[in-house]
């Protein structure tokens, strides 16, 4: 797995390009990474309603839920599939709709400093060990590549609106693999 780094798309991952994404402000570098979780329908995983809602393809009268997602356009750079499967929508050198009304170290705004990352999971399931395996692939790649100084959970950066990765992503073995 290997960053290009003119065209942001990584090799080596299965590539569903978003149109949910636009340019990163000039100069501003990339050193956040942000960590979420995502089901759809919620804590139903697989399935390939995910590929669908970040790529405006998402029937919403497909499930009762879906009725709140009409019209949102969001997208993440990457999603790991349960069976670890990295799965890219947005090349990283531009900006995907991830993180929302956000700061991070008094800097809003953190899509535009961010490469975000989502976890096919929710709150209240664990994740698999093959997630974690992918996920710091995944993270050694892009700090190989970019400058990353920080990682932070979506709950981090939008603390009283948004909960993930949640309670089960175990944020010592995420790091532990990374020392490895």
């Amino acid at each position: 797995m290997k960053v290009d780094k003119k065209s942001g798309w990584l090799s080596g991952v299965r590539l569903v390009a978003s149109p949910n994404h636009d340019r990163r402000p000039h100069g501003v570098a990339i050193d956040l990474l942000v960590i979420h979780n995502i089901s759809l329908p919620p804590d139903q995983f697989g399935g390939a309603d995910i590929e669908k809602f970040f790529t405006n393809q998402l029937d919403i009268n497909a499930h009762p839920y879906y009725a709140q997602l009409k019209d949102v356009k969001v997208s993440s750079h990457f999603l790991i599939r349960r069976e670890g499967e990295i799965v890219q929508f947005v090349p990283c050198r531009e900006r995907a709709w991830h993180a929302g009304v956000s700061s991070w170290q008094g800097r809003n705004r953190c899509n535009d400093f961010s490469i975000g990352i989502e976890l096919e999971g929710s709150d209240f399931a664990v994740f698999t060990e093959s997630q974690y395996q992918s996920l710091v692939r995944l993270t050694r790649c892009l700090q190989r590549t970019y400058p990353l100084k920080d990682i932070a959970g979506h709950s981090d950066i939008a603390p009283g609106r948004k909960t993930d990765p949640g309670p089960f992503f175990d944020w010592a073995q995420y790091r532990a693999g990374l020392k490895k």
